[in-house]
């Protein structure tokens, strides 16, 4: 790209074109004629401003220069003069290669001068999709888009803004309360707001609209996929895919006589541009894209075949190509035309006698590589999983090849690797890996082999010509020198192979052995030292990396020689020496896992490798094991070799169609790649790139915030070309910030950038300059705070902006940094402009934010003490005092004064009354050492300084001048000519708001300084706070908070604070005197602290003070500890403060230890206090109430319910029931249990209420109480209130079942009876009444039924007639249905759905009761058909036979179609479960059937017992293979 070309304000002049540097107008000779500050484009004024202006090369060394890829297929000849890439190099720095020399090489000799517009791509414009051919309309686009980090924006707060302390605004909670105060979170008046800084958004490229796409999700192990990033920049080699893709027909080209070439296959890059095509031909391009040759002819093409892989030698003059057919060729490229030497297929029957060895015919070799620096030893793979090493040597001018194979076995051979196995030693170097071994091993093949390349330093591993090979279950690394031997062999994960779609995915890459980076610079000192003494220089170099990878798992495998000493004995001598011997160590380097099956690894440089997937290309940084940059890659378009295999069946398309590693090669930092349409290479742009793309698009902006972030750490993508150390790249960085920042400004206020277009309007109002001025101050200012340095900022970039009268604008955009913190230190010229600002536009509370938030040094203090004084700022004030003129005391005579105004002035402001109350949090604040108002501490000297000055002015005994030298007299009595009393200042605060002050000293007599220093102490402020209270000037309520204040910090102090004990007691008095209520519990408290280092002498009358003022507390703990239990419970009882909860436990407590006194018997005097307070104790619970007396004054029952409380009978039957213990019972049970601590007339009032307000449960109670109550009233009791169902299980209960029977019989005809009476003649209510005795009767029919189950159940035929018992409860029934029925029948009655539902529900009950007796008739007492005879008896219902035989079929009728319909669920469920249990059953079976039993219980390894013993069970590790094969651990750890 040229560096030269600069937006104008059309789009028109966005055409793609290509100058010539020298043409260029921008490096023309009349570069003196240009102004600095006012003419050029940005970008061509950035290249020259932050060139170094020196031209070192010069014409001598033209070649070295480097362009950008821009190529229209025709050769011209080597551009001249500076360049892009240059001028990169030049400002940003030369990037961390290892070889940048080489690198630089293949750079500049891949540039193209374009000879016309018509046919030239776009100027590698920062758009993403590449076209692989602009001017066909049928080209096949190679989609490559950015995946990028997200875009770098303003920089955030450091941290939330300090919360101030929220001013004392009386009555506020303080210290000297008897709770803990909570700490309010509401800022000051006028305290900062948070506010976002201005994060700016750079105009987009004018050809960002082009192909660019974004997409929410995420990319590649975490890299987000948002705006787009440009991470490669692509270009098209047209010149030589001119020669690859444009050929002309079979026809054409026979009769014009040009060679039928065919299309591409595979790619090689090495020295040269080497394409395989599939006419198998081999073209040879340099760098410069012209054509070298063209290895092959038609001949020998048709033999071969096509080129499925191909190589070239170290040394860039030779070509090794294999084919689709086996053949395999070398070609010298000063004879391309004949092959040099050509290993030909063998065939079956050659290899089966033994005489040959090599690929099978037909075989197609899939991988081919040179053996280290040798022209005719080249290592080659096929298809079939075979691997050979051929020495193409010549011997009497006569071809003498030797293959050798290495790896694999022909078709009918064991399953074993040719060649040496590995010896003990490789076998402990080889990594600890997981094996397994099967019995069928799958169909054989190689997915990739590559021998270890030269680097451009000697290793010691180089002279074993190692080669590594991977297959879909292992990796195997030979060593083919000194003897052929394998080294390593690791074994795949078992895990991996469950997934088809990974299981034939693998690839594989060496990188060399390098110049090691973090030695380079000691390299370079000892290499200059031995230079001067006449040594070779030495260089550290790295050990050779390879990288493999598996399915989605990518591996890193660092190999290095490790030297042994062995001992050897001479045969012929028999002496013995001590030799070294080499061996291949392995390491494992890392590991990592993608989102896709690996397609293709290649290495960019020593730090990184491109890892291909079939969606995503990603950039992976090995020294700091992380993914670094990620595009969007789609592997379709990228030519596959095995694609021609796919019409035979050999290999399915959609494993073909991914076959791209043959397509991709890196050379020297760039990345080929074969496409079917075009052939490509990118550069990963580094970061010098990525700044010079903002610089060329004209977005300066993002420039300066990329550069800042690359300075602080925080850019995302790569860091190429710049230093790892931290250090050293702020170093390299620093000086391209500010020569980006200076012409940055220049640029953003000439005259040219009104045209450039770069900021149009939308409505086409021209230039808009308002957000790229605000957005350049907020972009300086943030890389000024990361360089730590604000000369440019406020020296040339703010007198830019005040030149141009906008410098309102930069004060705007510089406050929220200092508000933030970010620029705490301002000039004093720029501070006073922002606060006169604020000022001018009627905001002072901003003008606080910025005073109290920068340097006090920066301040104007006139300017700022006159703001704050006008507009009544307190908290910037005090700042300005203290921070600014390390004055303490002037803030608080400036809040004397205030108050003195206060006193003067009786309708002041809130806003005079908040300030006003600033000073007690201003004292607070600084006597604790702190700044105000961000309560940061002071360093201990300013504290100590701040302190000893308070300290000395609130409490001096008389008025005092301020400042001592030349100041005013401070007054603080209202009258000019009054008297001003002692203490006046600390007097004066204690009369404003004594709780407030008093606060303060609290927290101050916590800090140290008041015993470290001997000017000030706390008994000396107590002793003056007693003077001034001895005055009598102060009110009663300040007066007791300085007796609080006193009384609690005496004991926290003893040895500090040492007062009279007769002071004490005045001080203790005053506190049991006073009448407040509100100060009842903070006096008690302090009374507490007091009385821990006090004891009075005359305890009584103490007693009855704290009596008088409500001490309950005290006195709870005075009686305890005296045990008099009366006035204990008294005390419980008086005190308001407590809750009842806590009421009742201390009253629990006080009592049982009252009993523990009194041998176990309450006194009477508790009994006394517990009579007298019934009121008061049912009025708080009435239920804790029962309890108490229950457990200790069951006596008291009567009396409680008797008490007004009780009015209620409501509250005396929830009073009595919770006396009874409610337990639960079996339906049968009569097991008694009684309450013993409530008498038989409780009882049966408990159980007259019981069946007026919960009829329900009137049995349960009658349970619980059978043992202490008088059976017939309880009768008489129940049966008044119409709990008959209760009676009835009474009668039964006291063993008289027929009774109980007859009983029901008659409340059944009593409420048919009014039934049948409501029902003919229906009322308003009466459907309350119907129902009412519906669930009488539905209570007396289930009680019935549950007496002669209980009966059929437990007793035998002579104690009870079973039959009569049940045809006693169906004979009522049945006579109640018949009855009613005739009465519904008569019509009488008006509403005909109540009957219905009456009829229905009782005829409901009868065949519930059927259905019990059903359930029992198989019992020889009771028989269902002589039963039923009598129930039927026409003998016995006369005068009914109709009505009888009408019932009897409908409630049959009923029960029959219940009984059918329980019995279709129950068919149903069967069907259900049995249908579940198939489908368990079949699972289970299946899940079983999916194991292998093991064959025997011995090892199949050691042919060992797999337990020795039971005891060895748990210590003993078997693995179990899926063939069945059983064996140790360990033994399958020594076979692997």
């Amino acid at each position: 790209m040229s560096s030269a070309l600069a937006h104008s304000a059309s789009d028109e002049d966005f055409l793609p074109r290509a100058l010539d540097l020298e043409q260029s107008p921008t490096f023309s000779g009349n570069e003196e004629e240009v102004e600095d500050d006012q003419a050029g484009g940005y970008s061509t004024r950035m290249e020259e401003l932050l060139s170094d202006g020196d031209d070192e090369h010069g014409d001598a060394e033209a070649d070295e220069d480097d362009g950008g890829f821009v190529y229209d297929g025709v050769d011209a000849d080597q551009v001249t003069g500076d360049n892009y890439r240059d001028q990169l190099r030049d400002v940003l720095g030369p990037e961390n290669s290892y070889d940048e020399s080489e690198e630089q090489e293949v750079e500049q000799v891949l540039l193209q001068e374009n000879n016309s517009a018509s046919n030239d791509l776009p100027r590698d414009v920062p758009h993403v999709d590449i076209q692989l051919d602009v001017s066909a309309s049928t080209s096949a686009s190679l989609v490559m888009s950015s995946l990028p980090h997200s875009r770098v924006g303003s920089p955030a707060p450091n941290g939330p803004f300090l919360q101030f302390p929220k001013p004392f605004l009386h009555p506020d909670v303080s210290r000297l309360r008897s709770f803990t105060p909570k700490g309010s979170s509401t800022p000051s008046a006028g305290s900062p707001h948070a506010q976002a800084l201005n994060s700016f958004s750079p105009s987009p490229s004018h050809f960002s609209e082009i192909s660019r796409t974004s997409s929410p999700s995420t990319g590649n192990n975490g890299l987000p996929i948002g705006q787009e990033r440009e991470v490669f920049r692509w270009s098209s080699l047209q010149s030589a895919g001119s020669h690859l893709y444009n050929q002309k027909p079979a026809k054409a080209s026979s009769v014009l006589g040009d060679p039928i070439t065919g299309a591409p296959m595979v790619l090689a890059v090495n020295g040269f541009i080497c394409v395989g095509t599939g006419k198998g031909r081999i073209f040879v391009f340099d760098f410069k894209q012209t054509l070298k040759c063209i290895c092959g002819s038609d001949s020998s093409g048709s033999i071969a075949g096509p080129v499925s892989a191909v190589a070239l030698s170290n040394d860039h003059t030779f070509i090794a190509s294999g084919h689709t057919t086996g053949y395999i060729q070398l070609f010298n490229l000063k004879t391309p035309e004949v092959a040099s030497r050509t290993v030909t297929p063998v065939t079956p029957a050659a290899v089966m006698s033994g005489r040959q060895e090599g690929h099978l015919t037909g075989s197609r070799i899939i991988n081919i590589s040179f053996v280290a620096g040798r022209h005719t030893a080249v290592v080659s793979a096929d298809e079939h999983g075979l691997s050979f090493y051929h020495s193409l040597g010549k011997v009497l001018f006569v071809e003498a090849s030797d293959t050798i194979r290495i790896f694999g076995n022909y078709h009918g051979e064991d399953a074993s690797i040719s060649g040496h196995p590995a010896d003990p030693l490789s076998q402990q170097n080889a990594l600890d890996r997981p094996s397994f071994r099967r019995r069928r091993q799958p169909r054989n093949t190689v997915l990739a082999m590559s021998t270890l390349p030269l680097g451009p330093l000697p290793h010691s591993t180089d002279a074993y010509q190692i080669a590594a090979l991977l297959t879909p279950t292992k990796l195997v690394v030979v060593g083919l020198k000194p003897t052929p031997k394998t080294w390593l062999k690791i074994m795949r994960d078992e895990e991996q192979l469950s997934s088809p779609a990974y299981r034939r995915r693998g690839c594989l890459a060496w990188f060399p052995s390098v110049q090691d980076s973090s030695t380079e610079k000691s390299d370079k000192t000892v290499g200059m030292k031995n230079a001067k003494s006449g040594k070779l220089p030495r260089c550290t170099p790295t050990h050779p990396v390879l990288s493999y990878s598996w399915g989605s798992h990518v591996y890193l495998l660092r190999v290095h020689e490790q030297k042994i000493k062995q001992t050897v004995s001479n045969s012929r001598t028999g002496k013995t020496s001590e030799i070294e011997v080499g061996s291949l160590v392995f390491e494992e380097a890392g590991k990592l896992m993608m989102d896709d099956a690996v397609l293709a690894i290649q290495w960019l440089n020593v730090n990184q490798m491109a890892i291909f997937t079939a969606t995503a290309l990603s950039i992976y940084d090995v020294h700091g094991m992380k993914m670094v940059e990620a595009v969007r890659f789609d592997s379709s378009s990228l030519v596959s070799p095995s694609l021609g295999s796919t019409g035979n069946g050999s290999i399915s398309y959609s494993e073909s169609v991914r076959d791209i590693a043959h397509s991709i090669r890196t050379y020297k930092g760039k990345l080929f790649l074969l496409g079917r349409q075009e052939l490509f290479v990118g550069t990963l742009l580094s970061w010098a790139d990525r700044i010079l793309s903002f610089v060329e698009q004209g977005d300066f902006l993002s420039a300066i915030d990329l550069t800042r972030t690359y300075y602080t750490g925080e850019a995302p993508g790569n860091r190429n070309g710049l230093p790892e150390d931290l250090e050293e790249r702020q170093i390299v960085i620093a000086d391209k910030i500010y020569d980006l920042m200076v012409a940055s400004s220049r640029y953003a206020f000439s005259e040219d950038r009104m045209t450039d277009g770069t900021h149009a309007s939308l409505d086409g109002r021209g230039v808009d300059r308002t957000s790229l001025f605000e957005d350049l101050v907020a972009t300086c200012a943030r890389a000024c705070i990361a360089l730590d340095d604000f000369d440019f900022l406020f020296e040339e970039l703010f007198q830019q902006y005040e030149n141009a009268g906008i410098y309102r604008m930069f004060l705007h955009q510089l406050e929220p940094f200092v508000l933030n913190g970010s620029i705490p230190s301002v000039p004093p010229r720029i501070t006073q402009r922002l606060v006169a600002l604020h000022e001018e536009d009627g905001h002072p509370d901003l003008a606080e934010r910025i005073i109290w938030h920068i340097e006090p040094s920066c301040l104007d203090i006139n300017q700022a003490i006159n703001l704050c004084r006008t507009h009544q700022l307190w908290d910037a004030l005090v700042y300005v005092y203290t921070r600014a003129l390390r004055d303490y005391v002037s803030p608080i005579i400036e809040s004397l004064a205030l108050i003195r105004s206060l006193q003067q002035n009786p309708a002041p402001t809130d806003t005079v009354i908040k300030n006003a109350y600033k000073i007690y949090s201003y004292l607070a604040t600084v006597l604790c050492g702190q700044i105000y108002p961000s309560q940061e501490p002071m360093e201990p000297e300013e504290a100590s300084f701040a302190k000893r000055d308070v300290y000395g002015f609130v409490f001096c005994g008389h008025s005092t001048t301020w400042p001592a030298e030349g100041g005013n007299l401070v007054l603080t009595s209202q009258d000019e000519s009054g008297m001003e009393p002692t203490y006046p200042y600390a007097r004066l605060l204690l009369r404003f708001d004594a709780e407030s002050f008093l606060h303060c000293l609290d927290m101050a007599f916590e800090d140290s300084y008041l015993h470290d220093f001997s000017d000030m102490s706390r008994l000396m402020i107590v002793n003056i706070l007693l003077d001034i209270m001895s005055s009598e000037d102060l009110s009663p309520s300040d007066a007791t908070f300085m007796n609080i204040f006193i009384a609690r910090n005496v004991p926290k102090y003893p040895h500090r604070i040492e007062v009279a004990p007769s002071v004490l007691h005045n001080i203790l008095t005053a506190l049991a005197t006073q009448p407040e209520v509100e100060t009842r519990e903070d006096r008690q408290l302090a009374t507490e602290y007091l009385l821990s280092v006090y004891t009075p002498h005359d305890g009584d009358r103490v007693l009855q003070l704290f009596e008088g003022a409500g001490f309950y507390r005290i006195l709870r703990s005075r009686y305890r500890r005296e045990r008099r239990w009366g006035p204990l419970l008294t005390a419980f009882l008086h005190d308001p403060e407590l809750h009842p909860s806590e009421i009742f436990s201390g009253l629990e407590e006080a009592i049982a230890s009252a009993a523990r006194d009194n041998k176990k018997q309450v006194p009477d005097d508790v009994i006394n206090v517990l009579t007298t307070s019934l009121d008061q104790l049912l009025q708080a619970d009435v239920l804790a109430t029962a309890s108490l007396l229950d457990k200790h004054a069951p006596q008291l029952h009567e009396t409680a319910l008797e008490r007004p409380p009780f009015s209620d009978d409501r509250d005396q039957f929830i009073y009595l029931n919770h006396l009874v213990p409610d337990s639960e019972y079996d339906q049968y049970s009569t097991t008694p249990s009684s309450p013993t601590h409530i008498n038989s007339r409780l009882r049966h009032r408990f159980v007259s209420l019981q069946c007026r307000f919960a009829p329900s449960g009137v049995i349960s109670v009658l349970k619980r109480l059978q043992d202490g109550i008088d059976w017939p009233t309880a009768l008489s009791i129940c049966e008044e209130a119409g709990a008959y169902d209760a009676v009835i299980w009474a009668v039964n209960y006291s063993g008289q079942p027929q009774e109980a029977l007859s009983k029901a019989d008659v409340f059944e005809k009593q409420l048919t009876l009014d039934l049948a009476r409501t029902l003919a003649s229906p009322a308003p209510g009466s459907t309350d009444s119907v129902n009412k005795c519906l669930n009488d009767l539905q209570a007396i029919g289930r009680r019935g039924i549950s007496v002669c189950m209980e009966h059929s159940s437990s007793s035998s035929p002579a104690e009870v007639p079973l039959e009569d018992i049940w045809y006693q409860l169906l004979g009522s029934q049945i006579h109640t249905v018949q009855t009613l029925s005739a009465c519904c029948s008569t019509g009488k009655g008006s509403d005909a759905g109540l009957e219905g539902e009456v009829l229905s529900t009782l005829r409901a009950i009868v065949q519930e009761t059927f259905a019990s007796l059903v359930s029992v008739s198989s019992t020889q007492a009771v028989s269902f058909p002589r039963l039923f005879k009598r129930l039927v008896d026409p003998a016995i219902h006369s005068g009914t036979t109709g009505i009888l035989y009408t019932e009897f079929r409908a409630i049959l009728t009923g029960m029959l179609e219940s009984y059918r319909t329980d019995g279709d669920m129950l068919i149903i469920s069967k069907h259900l479960i049995d249908r579940d249990v198939f489908d368990s059953v079949e699972l289970y079976a299946k899940e079983k059937m999916r194991g292998w039993a093991p064959s025997c219980g011995v090892c199949s390894s050691c042919g060992r017992t797999l337990l020795p013993s039971q005891a060895d069970v748990e210590g003993v590790q078997i693995r179990l293979s899926r063939t069945g094969t059983i064996y140790h651990l360990r033994c399958s750890a020594l076979d692997s």
